[in-house]
């Protein structure tokens, strides 16, 4: 696996080493061991994740706020779509900012997201199939999140505002400034 770097350290793209032939190809999606070794996070997941969605949802920005705090390697299977992760860990350098990937099947490429960010993702295909992997259980009392649509954030979804499909939960989401509890980045979420 080869990491990429993205404007936040924290957030890395892994583009796995495919082996194609006439028959077709081979990856190892993941590996814990490797990833370990070619990103430092020392985590454990245990929790895999599949969605399937339509052009012009979007889902997110959602967070686990601790002890029950979220990293995740998120990858498609089937279809496009552009990812994000914002930071949402007050004192950080990057706090409001955030980093968006074309995550494709063809592309095969993942982002992992760090504990302490906020995660969404925008359909560019007819459907897409988004798969990730999480490093903490569910937890509903820990479950928080911010406007996909938050002009302070800026974030360019590539899907009209009037054009996105979103859950009814996620129209109600306040904006990065009216979340009161947050993440701190002089905390270690992986202690």
């Amino acid at each position: 696996m080869t990491v990429i770097p993205t404007e936040i350290p924290d957030v890395m793209i892994l583009q796995p080493k495919v082996h194609a032939d006439s028959r077709g190809h081979f990856f190892e999606s993941f590996n814990h061991a490797a990833f370990e070794a070619a990103t430092g996070i020392r985590t454990r997941f245990i929790q895999d994740n599949e969605s399937m969605s339509h052009r012009g949802v979007v889902r997110g920005l959602h967070f686990q706020l601790a002890p029950h705090a979220q990293s995740k390697i998120v990858r498609v299977t089937g279809g496009r779509v552009i990812d994000v992760a914002v930071d949402i860990r007050r004192g950080s350098p990057w706090f409001g900012r955030y980093v968006a990937v074309e995550l494709s099947a063809d592309n095969r490429r993942q982002l992992f997201i760090p504990r302490g960010f906020a995660h969404g993702f925008a359909v560019m295909s007819d459907e897409a199939v988004v798969q990730y992997k999480c490093d903490s259980q569910y937890a509903p009392e820990a479950e928080g999140g911010i406007a996909w649509n938050d002009p302070a954030l800026g974030i360019d979804w590539g899907v009209e505002e009037s054009e996105a499909l979103l859950s009814p939960k996620d129209m109600q989401r306040p904006t990065l400034q009216q979340c009161a509890e947050l993440f701190d980045y002089n905390t270690d979420y992986y202690a």
